[in-house]
């Protein structure tokens, strides 16, 4: 689901040309696996300073198109898997900060 600052860039004519190009241009094919591609990702996450900057948000050079398992696998590996009071010491163990 797009961010709110988002919406309109994501239901633009041009986002639309735009990703619709490059799925074609990439087979239709996931860039990191090979399997069927559904979601063309921005590798720089669009944010309300740069959404607006077509040489960020329309960029081919920016752009990956990702199945849905890379795609949240790429999503969930921005997040931190503990909280913020535990990190994992040498020997993975789980210990307080």
């Amino acid at each position: 689901m797009a961010k709110d600052f988002a919406k309109a860039f994501y239901n633009s004519e041009a986002w639309r040309q735009c990703r619709d190009a490059y799925f074609v241009f990439r087979h239709g094919l996931c860039e990191r696996c090979g399997r069927p591609g559904k979601i063309v990702h921005h590798k720089i996450y669009l944010t309300p300073e740069n959404i607006n900057d077509p040489d960020v948000s329309l960029n081919w050079d920016y752009l990956e198109l990702l199945c849905q398992d890379c795609h949240n696998r790429e999503h969930s590996e921005k997040k931190s898997p503990t909280r913020n009071d535990v990190m994992f010491d040498e020997f993975g163990n789980l210990i307080k900060r």
